[in-house]
């Protein structure tokens, strides 16, 4: 059945015209450039300004502020200046100088498609006030969005430089990349990428563009095969070896109850550890790292999140070792589903530490190939046995510029001879302009369940998409997974299912007199049948609208219908319990956020229905407030109010975040993130102290604590402390 999906996908495959203009072939510097952010020396005389155009909120029109870009090169550096002129300097926005945050600002963002495969980008955003910002695109900017985390990985970082300049004509930035970050592929001496240069009036809602960018789709500023094509001649590749050692010292204590069972003791333990990572490029498109004790202290905890399922919920990968070129391991089979899932190397399903002992990686372009290969080596800790995780990842453009095919092949070892192995095979076809085949099947086999001619153990996906934001729209997705698909380092909610999942919409476009950039009116709806009697698990369907103004506001409706039918109950907290038995049930809901311009936002939404036997409302808030450069709070509260006065059970589920970023420059900044949770009634802070004197070269300061709320709510009584850490770790990049 694959293969003849597979087959009459290729045989609808039509060549399609590239959007965009002529390639431009960069002017190459012979003088020096000062970093400065003025663009001013006499090296960039020679380089004649690239003009934008709006994108947002008029697409096409001319900048209402004088911009100009320039773009040149070295033999060592690319260079890419913003001249962002502005009749009002009072107006430009700098609210944050921390790390990686936007925060409403001003900005000017560059997209890089450097190895031209109309797929993958890497994305650089600085601000008036100097922040940097860096990011990965994958998967062309499609499939989910900047919230779902679908195609974007913000924990990505690399090393590149900024500069910037604020006076009485405007702002001005220089970002200069040296190309040992860049990878990319050489033709005959000949460099071709794709590039996309933006800037953000923020005051205005204002985006504009080089080159023009047709608003076709969702985010499609962001799309690398919209990207303007450019040349650069000569570039000798040059093998950098990157060495970063590490040191780690710290103290924490455990609360342990003891082997009675009547009381908790307090277990005190110091931690000293060294490590090192080795980064070096074995061409200038190909890029292996090595790591040895892997330590990821300073990764971002985790958000607690509310489960009202009987599914395992999905968190996003946060360490850094794991996000470059984090795209090519990129292998979905539906929804949240993957048949590869970092998160699942080094912490356990309850999300405890395993020690890695260290590992390598291998990835970049082989020719017309995409290649990743990575190895990562666990240390035994308690009952868990010493594991080995390998990952083999190969893909190909085919047919035309905007569709690939690959396999994947994933491993994983015990020593204690347990194994679990997995490959996949899968394929994104471009059929018309607009118009998407995916095609995916994957199987896995472990030390329980060898049997290749058992296709119990397996999972093929179908979709075809339309993938704009202009008329009609439409998404048809036909999946099944056998009983046995079992990913040892994948992701998957449900086994042993048929899944039929479509939508229809349709996006207006209005007049520049509307106060609407765009609203979308849609139907969606999926249905899980179960593969031994065909019967429906699950299903849902409704329709929704959504909007975005030129204010920089947006929001939207929706209402849905479900149905559930439970072989088998499920608890939503102790004493709460959803009982077998088939349900039918809906729910409304609307979700409001004003400008992301504004210094303080507040972003609401509500939902209330039906819920099983019950009925279920739901509020949240996400409120920002960027009190000045230095100092931004950002929070979210959701609040879940459940009842079922058939069976007098009633729940109540508070969830509280807050982020408080605090800066004294670019480089010295703290960032506290403390949670509260009415279900695992715990108070959570982890707070991170960073000084980057350069990149490549920090100081962190680490604390983590977790608190009990109720420490009566069951016997022996909770200690107020659950666990607490205090963790320096010094980090010094060598280039050699």
């Amino acid at each position: 059945m694959y293969f003849r999906l597979f087959v009459l996908g290729c045989l609808a495959l039509v060549t399609i015209p590239t959007y965009g203009q002529d390639t431009i072939r960069l002017p190459r510097l012979t003088q020096p450039i000062v970093l400065d952010g003025l663009s001013n020396e006499p090296a960039w005389d020679v380089v004649s300004p690239w003009i934008p155009v709006q994108y947002e909120p008029n697409n096409g029109e001319s900048v209402t502020e004088r911009t100009e870009f320039l773009v040149a090169y070295d033999d060592g550096y690319l260079y890419l200046a913003l001249r962002g002129y502005d009749s009002d300097q009072n107006g430009i926005r700098a609210n944050s100088l921390y790390r990686d945050r936007l925060s409403g600002d001003d900005h000017f963002e560059v997209i890089l498609d450097t190895f031209n495969d109309n797929e993958t980008a890497v994305l650089f955003n600085t601000t008036p006030a100097g922040n940097r910002t860096d990011s990965a695109i994958f998967n062309d900017a499609s499939g989910g969005g900047i919230r779902t985390g679908g195609w974007i990985n913000g924990s990505f970082n690399m090393f590149w430089d900024v500069a910037t300049t604020v006076n009485e004509e405007g702002w001005f930035a220089e970002i200069r990349v040296p190309f040992t970050s860049l990878k990319f592929q050489d033709v005959d001496g000949t460099v071709t990428m794709g590039i996309t240069l933006q800037r953000k009036i923020a005051r205005k809602t204002e985006r504009v563009v080089f080159p023009p960018v047709p608003s076709i789709a969702n985010w499609a500023f962001l799309k690398p095969s919209l990207a303007q094509k450019i040349e650069l001649e000569g570039i000798v590749p040059r093998k950098t070896l990157y060495v970063t050692p590490y040191a780690l010292g710290g103290a924490g204590r455990n609360s342990v109850l003891d082997e009675a069972a009547t009381s908790y003791n307090g277990i005190n333990n110091r931690m000293e550890e060294i490590g090192l990572d080795i980064k070096y490029g074995l061409t200038n498109n190909i890029t292996a790292d090595l790591t040895i004790n892997t330590d990821f202290a300073q990764a971002e905890a985790d958000d607690q999140q509310v489960n009202l399922t009987r599914f395992s919920l999905f968190f996003p990968e946060k360490r850094q070792f794991f996000q470059e070129r984090a795209g090519i391991f990129d292998f979905r089979t539906g929804g949240l589903s993957r048949l590869f899932h970092s998160r699942r190397i080094g912490l356990t399903d309850d999300f405890q530490q395993v020690p890695l002992i260290g590992g390598a990686r291998i990835v970049g372009r082989m020719d017309k190939w995409d290649v990743g290969l990575l190895n990562i080596q666990s240390a035994e800790q308690g009952a868990l046995p010493s594991e080995n995780f390998g990952v083999f990842r190969a893909r190909r453009q085919v047919f035309n510029p905007y569709s690939y095919a690959g396999a994947m092949v994933t491993s994983r070892a015990g020593n204690d001879g347990s194994y679990n192995i997995a490959y996949g095979l899968d394929g994104v076809f471009q059929l018309k302009e607009n118009d998407f085949l995916t095609v995916q099947w994957a199987q896995t086999f472990d030390h329980e369940d060898s049997n290749v001619s058992n296709i119990d153990n397996g999972r093929l996906t179908a979709e075809v998409a339309r993938r704009t934001r202009d008329g009609w729209g439409y998404n048809s997705l036909v999946a099944w997974a056998g009983k046995l698909y079992n990913p040892g380092i994948g992701f998957t909610q449900r086994n042993d299912f048929t899944l039929l999942n479509n939508s229809l919409s349709y996006t207006w476009l209005p007049p520049e007199s509307s106060s609407l950039i765009w609203h979308t009116f849609g139907i969606f709806g999926d249905t899980f049948i179960r593969n031994d009697d065909r019967s429906v698990e699950s299903a849902e369907i409704g329709p929704e609208w959504t909007f975005s103004q030129r204010s920089g506001a947006g929001g939207g409706l929706f209402a849905k219908v479900h149905y559930e039918d439970l072989v088998i109950p499920f608890t939503l907290d102790e004493g709460v319990v959803i009982p077998a038995g088939d349900y039918t049930f809906f729910n409304v809901g609307a979700e409001y956020g004003v400008s992301h311009t504004s210094l303080l936002q507040l972003q609401p939404e509500v939902e209330i229905g039906t819920f099983y036997d019950g009925w279920r409302g739901a509020v949240q808030v996400r409120p920002i407030w960027y009190v000045s450069k230095h100092f931004e709070l950002t929070g979210s509260y959701q609040y879940n109010r459940i009842e079922f006065p058939d069976r007098d059970q009633n729940l109540n589920i508070h969830l509280a975040r807050l982020r408080v970023g605090t800066a004294l420059n670019t480089k010295l900044s703290v960032n506290t993130f403390v949670q509260y949770s009415s279900l695992g009634d715990i108070v959570s802070a982890n707070i991170r102290f960073r000084y980057n004197f350069r990149e490549g070269n920090d100081l962190w300061i680490v604390y983590n604590e977790n608190l009990n709320t109720d420490r009566h709510r069951i016997l022996p009584t909770l200690p107020v402390s659950g666990a607490r850490t205090v963790l320096l770790k010094y980090t010094y990049t060598f280039q050699l």
